[in-house]
């Protein structure tokens, strides 16, 4: 297993999510972010998604995250970053901070 990796990713918060400021309840997180996992299994590019739905600061750069080691993501986030083969991208996977899908670029 690398002991860095590079992804991006879009994140969904909701009401009670650390950090959050959003106003949408878990459940309609939840929804949003399983609607948007069916567009890039359908082909739409990650980085345009992540533009327009990410509640990130990293939404502005398509969700890049750059690279990161392990202990700098939490557990969840960072379990699931590792085991994505280079390329892929993950179903939806929920953090302290809300509801995350993952790609990993390298």
């Amino acid at each position: 297993m690398a002991d860095k990796v590079t992804a991006s990713h879009i994140l969904l918060m909701y009401k009670g999510a650390q950090r959050s400021r959003a106003t949408r309840s878990r459940k309609d997180a939840q929804t949003e972010i399983a609607a948007i996992a069916e567009q890039l299994t359908a082909g739409a590019a990650f980085a345009d998604l992540a533009k327009l739905h990410s509640d990130c600061p990293s939404a502005r750069a398509g969700g890049d995250l750059g690279e990161f080691g392990k202990g700098q993501m939490v557990g969840a986030f960072q379990d699931v970053a590792f085991k994505l083969p280079v390329g892929a991208t993950s179903e939806p996977v929920e953090t302290g901070f809300g509801f995350h899908i993952i790609h990993r670029t390298a």
